[in-house]
């Protein structure tokens, strides 16, 4: 039996490759930060209660508890997924950010180094790597980097220090460069569950406008649990390789918007220019959507597009969900629950 350790199990990636990985027949071991509050929300009973399922509390900033538990599990894969991986908080806390994302990562290379380990690794990098330089899109693997948050400075160091450790120390460590890939276990904060979840209370009358900021952003947006699999395709090469992981195809904001409240039956029209644009129900003229400045970033990425054609020369992998599948997957589950909470 394989032995899998992951970090950022409760989060979106994390629950989906614990289901992946569990189904495939793996004992998965997990490190949890200790909270007040309950955070394995995401992840389904059966799956929690699995009896190949282990978890522990332990943290990106302790290493000595990585150690530890490196040595003892002696897992055959490594999925590093724990961040503080929210663009506009990276901002806000950019210390914080740098302390988890980017030290977090050499914590745990440090960790399997000095144990002798014999595991693969995973580091989950992002498009924020590249920042959007005009003229480089649709962006691969050998398109320049140019992050702008400290969220994305952070990624670069752990992208480049894995691949450090890969030459420096022989170990099997590779990237996955994923763009943006949501679904209904997208934490709130993030614009595509906000979205989401307005449109279904704003259906229900239990909320009267969705309040957004720059919406002609252009992201390309995936499932994550798509992505999941493509993770675990990567630990199962013979050599190590950074991919990027993309659907190739790109919509804004305001394209994400209308898509989720047409799934509603309501069509969105817009009127007025700048921060005084407003999304309008084309039936009734009621403003649905209102922006508001305190939702822009100090520093934008306006265009993110993916070129995953390595990862499917190589692994033979694609993206299967379009955006119309993976709104409908959100706006259905939102429509149907106001937390989240798995049978």
């Amino acid at each position: 039996m394989n032995k899998a350790f992951i970090t950022g199990v409760t989060g979106q990636d994390g629950s989906y490759l614990l289901e992946f990985l569990l189904d495939k027949g793996y004992e998965v071991h997990a490190i949890i930060r200790r909270s007040s509050v309950f955070t394995s929300k995401r992840i389904p009973k059966k799956y929690w209660n699995h009896e190949n399922f282990r978890s522990y509390h332990g943290d990106l900033t302790d290493s000595s508890n990585l150690h530890a538990l490196i040595s003892k599990i002696k897992p055959d894969e490594v999925y590093n997924l724990a961040a503080q991986s929210h663009v506009g908080v990276s901002f806000d806390v950019p210390e914080y950010t740098g302390e988890v994302d980017a030290i977090g990562t050499i914590r745990l290379l440090d960790a399997i180094r000095d144990t002798g380990v014999n595991t693969r690794f995973y580091q989950a990098s992002t498009s924020e790597l590249f920042g959007g330089l005009p003229g480089t899109e649709p962006q691969s693997e050998t398109t320049p980097f140019y992050p702008k948050s400290p969220y994305g400075a952070a990624k670069l160091y752990g992208y480049w220090v894995t691949i450090n450790y890969r030459e420096s120390y022989n170990m099997f460590a590779c990237n996955g460069i994923l763009f943006n890939h949501e679904s209904p276990r997208r934490g709130e904060t993030f614009v595509t569950k906000k979205i989401t979840k307005a449109v279904a209370k704003i259906f229900k009358g239990e909320q009267d406008n969705l309040q957004l900021g720059n919406i002609d952003a252009k992201r390309d947006w995936g499932y994550a649990k798509d992505y999941v699999e493509m993770m675990w395709l990567m630990l199962q090469q013979d050599k190590p390789v950074d991919l990027v992981v993309a659907t190739g195809k790109c919509y804004t904001i305001r394209e994400f918007t209308e898509i989720a409240f047409k799934h509603v039956g309501i069509n969105i029209t817009w009127k007025g220019e700048g921060e005084n644009e407003v999304g309008v129900d084309k039936k009734d003229g009621r403003v649905l959507v209102i922006i508001n400045p305190k939702y822009y970033r100090p520093a934008e990425v306006e265009l993110l597009l993916g070129d995953a054609s390595k990862a499917k020369n190589v692994l033979g992998w694609e993206s299967k969900t379009t955006l119309d599948e993976l709104v409908k997957i959100m706006v259905d589950y939102d429509l149907e629950h106001n937390d989240y909470g798995f049978d």
